[in-house]
Order: structure tokens, then C-alpha cells, then sequence
């Protein structure tokens, strides 16, 4: 199975079509609820509701989802029915297989109800795709239309003496350069308030649409990032470490203890990570989809063409 663990949930839904040929008198039967076996169309509602909540049993590779809506529409046309299914979540990964696996199963459930009334070469199930798909990186993007540069810059004792390496500054960089950033500016600093007030204040000057710092945001005596960069923010955005401290609680309950601040100062972007390499993973892949709207949107002086949508 794909990893979708670092993927942020989002509301997702799908919508998918399959067809049933039929017989006319087959059709006469549906519209009435008079098959051998029973109402058809309402069996087959219940059979692709149950389908679209057990997908991940029958697909190997599909994730569990909590299915927080399923149904199923059904349309009798002249020797025909068309069967539309909808499925929505708040989660990870998208809906599409559980709305095609619905639409499939109500579509068997009426073959199999409506067989003993006509010959099996008179049912035929075709025409199964999926009409539509919201939610996820098809709406929320995690890359960029065209460049815009930035800046990693990396807060810590240690790595600039050269004791250690530095992995999650490196992370950082690789993932920006992913999401279609360029060039990307990666730079090292001791945890010293002046040197790291200087280094952003020369990205600023730079025009640099994003700032990141990695390190400094914990409660170690040494962590001055928050305390030396909140001054620098003209336009404080806190919901956007809210939503990175919450994707990390998820996944560990240290995420607590991070301080981490976001805003613009002046037309600049700028964000304070942890100094681990799965607290700075974590916190762009929570952030990343916000900081491309904020880039492409919101930023002064860089108005989107289509605007807000």
C-alpha cells in the first residue's frame, strides 16, 4: 500500500456511473419493485452502501476510510439504468475507488435480482467510470504554477561547528525543490539571536517569497528563533502552526512542545520549523498546500489572476 501518513486530510468526495442494459420489461419491474426477489432498487442501494464502506476488503491496495457519506441515484431510461454512486471522507486519500466499487456492486445486485426474469444475454453492466473527483492534490496543491524562490536556513550549535549533520534542513530543501521552488537558498547559523536576525532580514531585502527556519523553536536555553523572528512578522498568521502542531500531535506527542510562528514580514513568507527531521517533514507537509495559496493568492503584490476560488 501507498504510505499516505504524511498526507494532511481534506474533505474528499467522488462521484462514478455505471450502466445496466436491460429488457423494457426489466425496467417496467424496477419501476414497480417487482422482481422475484424483491424490490431491486432499494436492495441495491443498501448493496452499494455497504460496497463503498468495505472497498478496502475487496482492493488490496486500498486504504480504510471513514466513509462519512454513501449513496447511490438510479435513473431508468428506455432499456437501460444508470447508476450513479457519490462518496465523501475527511481524510488522506480520495474516494473514487469506493464510489466505483459501489456503482459496480448496486449494478451486480440488480443483474443478479433481475436474471430470473429475462435471458442473461439481455443484461449487459458497461459504461463504468468516474464523472468527478474533489478534494486532495487535484485541489489543494502542494506545488507551485511557476517558480518562486526561498530560503532554508538552519538553526543549530551543533551542525555549525560540525559535529553532526544536518538532515532536516536538507529535507526542507528537497521538499520545497519538489513543490517547484527555485532556487533554494540553504544556509547554516549557530543558534545566535543577531546572525539569524541578519541572515532573514537579507532574504527580506532580497525579495525571497519564502523563509524557513529550521531549529531554535523548542525550550532549550539556546532556542532563541521565535523570540528573535516574531518581532519581524507584520502580518502574524497562527493558524497556520496550529494546523502543523496538530498534524505532529497526530503522530507524536512531543509536537506539544513546539513554538513555532508563521506570517508574512512585509512581502516575505515566513515559517519556523523544528530542528527534527520528522518535525520539519511534518510540518511542511502539513503547511504546504496553505503556503502555495499564500504565495500564488493571498501575498501582497502578487495577486492570483482568477482570484479567490
Amino acid at each position: 500500500m501507498k504510505d499516505v501518513s504524511n498526507k494532511p486530510d481534506s474533505f474528499r468526495s467522488a462521484r462514478a456511473q455505471c450502466r445496466l442494459l436491460v429488457p423494457q420489461d426489466c425496467i417496467e419491474r424496477l419501476r414497480h419493485g417487482d422482481t422475484d426477489k424483491g424490490d431491486a432498487l432499494k436492495t441495491a442501494r443498501i448493496a452499494g452502501i455497504l460496497a463503498a464502506k468495505r472497498t478496502d476488503e475487496l482492493l488490496p491496495m486500498c486504504h480504510s476510510l471513514p466513509i462519512h457519506r454513501a449513496d447511490l441515484a438510479f435513473e431508468l431510461g428506455e432499456g437501460q439504468v444508470t447508476i450513479v454512486a457519490e462518496v465523501q471522507t475527511i481524510g488522506p486519500t480520495g474516494v473514487e475507488m469506493e464510489a466505483l466499487t459501489a456503482a459496480q456492486v448496486a449494478a451486480l445486485t440488480l443483474y443478479d435480482m433481475l436474471k430470473p426474469h429475462t435471458s442473461p444475454d439481455c443484461l449487459q453492466i458497461t459504461d463504468g467510470r468516474l464523472l468527478e473527483k474533489i478534494g486532495g492534490k487535484s485541489q489543494f496543491r502542494r506545488y507551485l504554477r511557476e517558480p518562486l524562490d526561498a530560503a532554508v536556513i538552519v538553526l543549530s550549535d551543533s551542525v555549525a561547528a560540525g559535529h553532526k549533520a544536518d538532515t532536516a534542513g536538507r529535507s526542507v530543501e528537497r521538499d520545497l525543490t519538489a513543490a517547484g521552488f527555485a532556487p533554494v537558498r540553504y544556509q547554516v547559523l549557530a543558534d545566535e539571536p543577531d546572525q539569524l536576525r541578519e541572515a532573514v532580514q537579507e532574504q527580506r531585502l532580497l525579495g525571497t517569497a519564502l523563509v524557513i527556519t529550521v531549529g531554535g523553536t523548542g525550550v532549550g536555553p539556546r532556542d532563541c528563533t521565535v523570540e528573535t523572528l516574531q518581532p519581524l512578522l507584520t502580518t502574524e498568521l497562527p493558524g497556520m502552526m496550529e494546523a502543523a502542531r496538530n498534524f505532529g500531535q497526530r503522530r507524536t506527542p512531543y509536537a506539544m512542545m513546539s513554538r513555532g510562528v508563521a506570517g508574512l514580514a512585509g512581502d516575505t513568507v515566513l515559517a519556523t520549523f523544528p530542528g527534527s527531521r520528522r518535525g520539519a517533514e511534518e510540518t511542511l507537509a502539513a503547511l504546504l498546500p496553505g503556503l502555495v495559496h499564500l504565495l500564488e493568492v493571498c501575498r501582497a503584490g502578487r495577486p492570483h489572476p482568477g482570484g479567490y476560488s
